[in-house]
């Protein structure tokens, strides 16, 4: 650092260099190999991301231009186990996910993004987009496991439905909220329907965690990195 006019000036950035704050672009982004790295990246925009209010939200995936979420909240749900069937046989293209073990939308964005990474690498450990959603919201890799503690089950009275809209294709949301027997609400109710005392356990959250981050940090942090511990 030198001094000019009694003043302290920092020498400017070299070529290349980012200052604290700066989102990374999407040329940077798309060159990073590591998942847990673009996850990290993609969290700190988070507060930069207008929040959506209504009926559905829809979120673009910052990594994968054209591609966004669209997320549809319902609660009083008399027809789970209907809904869980149509899911299975593939009449109803989305995730049926349990909104008692989601405790903030970005965790569904997570989990979307490196969902639609592996689709498009062709390195998915589930057979759909979807199933691939709902395993990526899970802490560990057992497959069966994720679809019990994130899908819904034939008594749930809650479910939290993701689309995602990749490119020209279209999306009918009329079409899937005759198919419910329940009633949509803001997604800014979810966390009336969050679990969080479950949420803390499965994904085995400390208290000491919770003095230095939030509960969603620690929850990201585990969904990222369970590839590579």
């Amino acid at each position: 650092m030198r001094r000019a006019a009694g003043r302290a000036v920092r020498p400017a950035a070299g070529r290349g260099a980012r200052t604290r704050g700066a989102s990374p672009s999407r040329e940077a982004l798309k060159s990073i190999s590591e998942w847990p790295r673009v996850i990290k990246m993609v969290f700190y925009r988070r507060r930069e991301r207008a929040r959506r209010r209504g009926m559905d939200a829809r979120h673009p995936l910052e990594l994968f231009p054209g591609c966004g979420v669209t997320l549809l909240l319902f609660n009083e749900v008399k027809n789970a186990a209907a809904l869980r069937k149509k899911a299975m046989e593939g009449s109803i293209e989305g995730a049926l996910i349990n909104p008692a073990m989601i405790v903030d939308p970005f965790q569904i964005l997570v989990a979307a993004n490196k969902a639609v990474h592996l689709h498009k690498i062709g390195k998915m450990k589930t057979r759909t987009l979807y199933s691939e959603i709902i395993f990526s919201l899970s802490p560990n890799n057992n497959i069966s496991d994720a679809f019990k503690k994130f899908g819904i089950s034939d008594s749930d009275t809650a479910v939290l439905i993701v689309l995602i809209v990749d490119g020209g294709k279209t999306v009918n949301l009329e079409d899937i909220v005759s198919q419910v027997e329940g009633q949509q609400v803001p997604l800014d109710e979810l966390s009336q329907l969050t679990d969080t005392a479950k949420i803390k356990k499965l994904y085995k959250v400390t208290p000491q965690e919770e003095k230095i981050g939030t509960l969603l940090d620690s929850i990201v942090c585990r969904m990222s990195t369970k590839d590579v511990l």
